[in-house]
């Protein structure tokens, strides 16, 4: 149907444009709020009677004689009614509708995409530093990175998806010395803990299990592989260095297998030390300097972020000579637009809002033609877990929280997925192991799944090719269940598209739902494996294109689509 509704809408603009040259542009269609009224409306006449000194209903009235006139209109519109003060309600033909099925079955996996833009985008996601496995917030991090991912590729973006940790900081410097204590036969409670002895300073130490297993392992001279980086363990417990290496790749390495776990895998992972040992921090900070845009104060070096919507102006270099947190984020994305990204999307906590207006105030201030809003930020709020009423806060792995594999292991990925999926990203959420482990239809990711599985069993129990589907007669879908499917098939493209535009990953798991209960309502309505030869192909073409749907909306989600269930 979209061919139609692109032939439909070229008629619009062209009318428009002879009404008044230039109105071609406000040229669109909406959804009519009762669907009743129609398939597809138009404002164009309400929009364009001021400027034309026209009564706007008179106008829609001259607008839709001037539209019925033309072939598209002739071909595919079945009426064209006047509503309120102008609106224009445009009712298809079956027709119409029923060519989505053809488009679906003809376009299979690549319905909804659209063609290789040559456009570069990077998204940074979970990002977290190596001193922990990784926590159910960072699940969250991972499904909305690795999904706005698979929704930009399916708009024709070259997406690159990007890792990055800090291995040098204070808290690798408390995770190497917490490891070390352990190997030294202490533990949390000891009077030694949690001050450390040699830094009485550092007083926040990892207590969770996965220290002692850290320790155990170095003092076996073990061996770890993550990703990016491999290290064997020296074993003696004095060798702190040796110690910091071993934690980081072995916590890196349990980070992998979390995401693997999560089917999640990326293209880099940048390390925030390079920012200062590759002199990219310096670079940045003289280039604002050099721009005017920084002023010495109380011993301290601050940027006029002011001049650029900022509420107060940020120090960037302490009187001790250490930068401000924000300072590499700034150097970070100067590497990411010198890289050739044209759009960046950060996918952070809400903890994270505060740095966004600095950030982007350093990149204006650097004045190497980066665009006002660069990057793109997307933030989320943490996540309850709640099992058997009661919510979860202890795992056995990490101690203090729970774990994306503890999550995984209690459900599964694909329930992970679209449970942590179903939300707008900043709305508290709250996920129910017990609900998401529930075989009715409560459960929305086992709804979908099971919409999926159900057509596979109709297609099996026919047992015919259903690459012949594409090409049988569809007359005979007219009835109101077969048209609403129909037209919710056929909004998948624009649905995709809008919620690419919206960094709206969670409009995907409202659509899929939606789909799965028309299918299930049409089901209820029509049995498909009818005597009548044509009418059974013509509604085996139907829920073929559905499966189809649902399985490509369930590959943006990163959620298989069984085939039984």
């Amino acid at each position: 149907m979209l061919s139609v509704k692109t032939e439909l809408l070229e008629a619009l603009r062209l009318a428009l444009e002879d009404l008044l040259p230039g109105a071609g542009a406000k040229a669109a269609f909406e959804s009519p709020k009762v669907a009743a009224h129609g398939d597809l409306a138009t404002t164009a006449a309400m929009q364009l009677a001021k400027p034309l000194k026209l009564n706007p209903r008179q106008l829609a009235e001259n607008l839709r004689t001037s539209l019925l006139a033309t072939l598209p209109y002739q071909t595919w519109v079945a009426a064209l009614d006047i509503a309120g003060p102008g609106f224009i309600n445009i009712k298809l033909k079956p027709a119409a509708k029923q060519q989505v099925v053809r488009s679906v079955l003809a376009q299979t996996s690549a319905y909804g995409r659209q063609a290789d833009s040559g456009k570069r985008m990077l998204v940074e996601f979970v990002s977290a530093n190596p001193t922990g496995p990784l926590h159910v917030g960072h699940g969250r991090q991972a499904a909305l990175g690795d999904a706005l991912c698979k929704l930009f590729a399916s708009q024709g973006w070259q997406v690159y998806r990007e890792f990055y940790y800090n291995d040098a900081g204070v808290q690798i410097g408390t995770l190497a010395t917490s490891t070390q204590l352990r190997a030294q036969g202490f533990k949390p409670g000891d009077a030694c803990w949690p001050t450390d002895p040699v830094n009485p300073v550092s007083k926040n130490f990892y207590n969770g299990e996965y220290i002692a297993d850290i320790a155990a392992d170095f003092l076996a001279q073990k061996s770890v592989k993550s990703d990016d980086r491999e290290f064997t363990a020296s074993g003696d417990v004095e060798d702190l260095e040796s110690i910091r290496e071993f934690a980081v790749a072995y916590l890196r390495h349990e980070q992998d297998l979390d995401l693997q776990a999560f089917a999640v895998k990326f293209d880099n992972y940048y390390l925030e030390s390079s920012l200062y040992t590759s002199g990219k921090v310096d670079a940045a900070v003289a280039r604002l300097q050099a721009a005017g845009k920084t002023y010495e104060q109380d011993g301290a070096l601050w940027l006029k972020s002011t001049d650029y919507g900022d509420d107060k102006d940020r120090v960037m270099r302490k009187g001790d000579g250490s930068y401000t947190y924000f300072v590499p984020d700034v150097a970070y994305h100067i590497t990411k637009w010198e890289r050739g990204f044209q759009k960046v999307i950060n996918i952070q906590g809400t903890d994270h809002h505060g740095t966004i207006a600095r950030v982007r105030a350093g990149l204006q201030a650097a004045d190497v033609g980066i665009p006002l809003g660069f990057p793109d930020y997307v933030l989320h709020t943490m996540v309850r877990v709640v099992r058997g009423g009661e919510e979860v806060k202890i795992s056995k792995r990490a101690g203090s929280y729970v774990t994306l594999r503890d999550l995984i292991e209690w459900t599964s990925k694909d329930a992970v997925r679209f449970f942590l999926l179903s939300r707008k990203p900043d709305t508290e959420y709250t996920f129910d192991v017990d609900l998401a482990v529930a075989k009715n239809n409560d459960n929305p990711v086992y709804y979908v799944q099971y919409a999926h599985a159900r057509i596979c069993s109709v297609l099996a129990a026919w047992g015919g090719d259903t690459a012949t589907l594409g090409q049988v007669d569809l007359t005979q879908l007219d009835s109101p269940a077969a048209l609403s499917l129909m037209l919710l098939l056929a909004k998948y493209p624009e649905m995709l598209t809008a919620a690419t535009d919206g960094l709206a990953p969670h409009d995907v798991t409202f659509y899929l739902r939606e789909l799965a209960a028309c299918y299930h309502s049409y089901y209820d309505a029509e049995r498909i494996l009818v005597n009548d030869e044509v009418l059974k192909l013509a509604r085996l073409a139907l829920v073929a294109a559905t499966a189809q749907v649902l399985h490509n909306g369930l590959a943006v989600l990163g959620v298989s689509a069984p085939q039984k269930m």
